[in-house]
């Protein structure tokens, strides 16, 4: 159930990026390697390619047997990255 939760907050994360960083420009992303890599492969292939390898480390750490760590990433990701993501690109 954990690695599903984490999965979910990547692809949220990913899809939240792509929307802000196109509608609010580059300089609102404040991850800077992500903000690198959107920057020298572009915005689909920077977003998609950080999100593939964090997913791909969140199945390892999964078939790792450490569910509490990938628990505690997937909330990480939900606060740190999803919800400002929802708090900027929401309009009342």
């Amino acid at each position: 159930m954990a690695v599903l939760l984490f999965l979910v907050a990547q692809a949220l994360d990913g899809a939240l990026t792509y929307v802000g960083v196109s509608a609010l420009g580059l300089h609102m992303e404040a991850n800077p390697l992500l903000a690198w890599m959107m920057g020298t492969m572009g915005l689909a292939a920077g977003v998609a390619s950080a999100k593939l390898v964090a997913s791909v480390l969140g199945i390892v750490l999964h078939l790792s047997s450490v569910h509490r760590i990938v628990a505690a990433l997937a909330v990480f990701y939900l606060a740190v990255a999803v919800l400002p993501w929802l708090a900027l690109l929401y309009i009342p």
